[in-house]
């Protein structure tokens, strides 16, 4: 497969409902927060993980699709299978001294694991695989407004040992935010794609797969605290080479999104506009919208 020959940078706008998007474990699990704006936080690696996952469930965990960062995966048997392909021993903690042979190491893992090429990957452990820059990057989600965390009592209504069938059932805590509407820009390298020489060989079909996760990720990720957690909108701006054709950040700024006017609480995606001001965008960079 051809690596990708434009650079991308896209804004992906998604919501919840009465739910938690991404719990602090540092922090009883309540939502994240931006503490100065009181504006609510997802990380990278919360959104990556949900990438994994579809592309996992849509393309069956295998090559040129498997997934190497996976809950539960031994990382030295996924590095070994490399070693196992390309018919070499491997040698604790280091690369082949083998120059050719190192890169053909890193290179098997890009081409047969989805996530190591699109995010790459540092793969240093006993068994080395090597170190992989992905082309694909997120930076943390933030919340167009402030959002206000709501702490809920609930009920066990059942018991874990018969010694304790006639006690009273105990009480538990849930943390929710009735709504949010959150924005998190993503920027994918071209030249970071490259071919397995340069890069790690991140393709179109890769490029389509990727998207589509981002928009239907949230319908298979379903759970107590994220019911109604859903993408709204992704926004993408094409150059047309590989170095673009303008900063992201001033593609960022064509992209506004804001509450109305004459709503006071947001409890909805429809309480937002978003506009794009297209009139001003770069020469060479054009604009796809995917949802």
């Amino acid at each position: 497969m051809t690596a990708i020959q434009n650079r991308y940078e896209f804004v992906f706008l998604f919501d919840i409902v009465n739910g938690n998007p991404n719990g602090d474990p540092d922090n009883g699990n309540m939502p994240r927060l931006e503490l100065d704006t009181q504006k609510g936080l997802v990380t990278d690696v919360c959104l990556k993980r949900k990438v994994r996952n579809y592309v996992d469930m849509a393309k069956g965990g295998e090559p040129p699709f498997a997934i190497y960062m996976q809950e539960k995966a031994i990382l030295n048997l996924q590095h070994q299978r490399a070693y196992e392909a390309i018919g070499i021993k491997a040698e604790s903690k280091k690369l082949p001294k083998d120059e050719a042979k190192a890169r053909e190491i890193t290179a098997w893992m890009c081409a047969n694991f989805f996530d190591v090429r699109t995010f790459g990957a540092v793969m240093t452990t006993e068994i080395n695989s090597g170190q992989v820059r992905g082309p694909v990057q997120m930076g943390f989600s933030q919340s167009i407004d402030p959002i206000v965390p709501q702490e809920i009592t609930i009920t066990r209504s059942s018991v874990t040992n018969e010694r304790d069938a006639d006690k009273e059932r105990t009480m538990g805590r849930k943390h929710i935010i009735p709504y949010g509407l959150y924005r998190c820009h993503g920027f994918i390298s071209a030249n970071l794609a490259g071919d397995e020489k340069k890069g790690t060989g991140f393709s179109e079909d890769d490029l389509c797969l990727f998207f589509d996760a981002l928009i239907n990720m949230f319908d298979h990720d379903r759970s107590a605290a994220r019911m109604e957690m859903n993408a709204q909108r992704l926004i993408v701006f094409k150059h047309n080479n590989v170095l673009g054709n303008a900063p992201a950040q001033k593609l960022f700024k064509l992209v506004d999104v804001r509450r109305k006017a004459e709503v006071k609480f947001a409890r909805s995606f429809d309480d937002y506009d978003v506009s794009i001001d297209s009139e001003n965008l770069p020469a060479g960079v054009e604009i796809l919208e995917k949802l």
